[in-house]
């Protein structure tokens, strides 16, 4: 059984298709929960929330991870799986989630993407981020996505959940969780992502800005680049 943790903010235009696509599993729905944290939004995100999803909360802590961290402290499941709110999931994901831990030493999970809007730009740039991500995985670099994982609630809060950065928290998440057990890439664990606020940068730049932001976090470095911080969850 699973608990699906979406954190949301004002995102009435996304947040109805994406909670379809998960009540739309192969997974008998008696086996999981869905939970959105919702960021103090101020359209219609929550009113639409609690049609599809089976808890609707408000988010406590600072920034997306925050959100993530709210979601798993109210999961009545073991295991967790996360997305985002403009995400499209296949109806297979949950089952190739739960599929994956059926090795008692695997502690995360985590896929690839593939672009919603489906331009030619984005194709390429997540195809090159795909790359980069299962190139990483026999480096034992761990490029996890939050929008598309899932991992073992009992490690991932003896570890501390994720640590709030301004970008980059699912990327030093695995630093922490493989000194748990195993992490495991599974390539056709795949869901549709949005590119939205990827539109005016290569998403290689991205990720590169998000391990330097996890650096300079990390060790309090002076170093300038740029945040990414996704303005749309509670940063208070």
């Amino acid at each position: 059984m699973l608990s699906v943790v979406i954190p949301t903010y004002n995102e009435e235009k996304n947040i109805e298709n994406c909670l379809k696509s998960l009540l739309n599993q192969t997974l008998p729905r008696d086996k999981y929960e869905i939970i959105v944290v919702d960021g103090q939004s101020t359209d219609k995100t929550v009113k639409i929330a609690k049609k599809y999803a089976d808890k609707v909360i408000q988010q406590k802590s600072k920034g997306v991870g925050g959100a993530r961290n709210d979601g798993v402290a109210v999961s009545k499941y073991d295991l967790i799986a996360t997305t985002d709110a403009d995400c499209i999931i296949p109806e297979n994901w949950l089952e190739k989630i739960k599929d994956n831990f059926k090795e008692d030493n695997i502690v995360c999970v985590y896929g690839q993407q593939k672009p919603l809007e489906g331009t030619f730009k984005n194709k390429v740039n997540l195809k090159l981020s795909n790359l980069l991500i299962f190139t990483t995985y026999f480096l034992n670099i761990y490029m996890t996505v939050g929008a598309n994982m899932g991992f073992r609630k009992k490690p991932f809060q003896s570890v501390g959940g994720y640590k709030i950065y301004n970008a980059g928290d699912d990327f030093e998440l695995p630093l922490r969780l493989k000194k748990e057990g195993k992490l495991k890439h599974d390539p056709k664990m795949r869901i549709f992502f949005s590119m939205r606020r990827y539109d005016e940068e290569n998403v290689i730049k991205v990720l590169i800005n998000w391990f330097l932001n996890i650096l300079k976090s990390k060790y309090d470095l002076n170093i300038d680049v740029a945040t990414y911080n996704k303005k749309c969850y509670n940063t208070k």
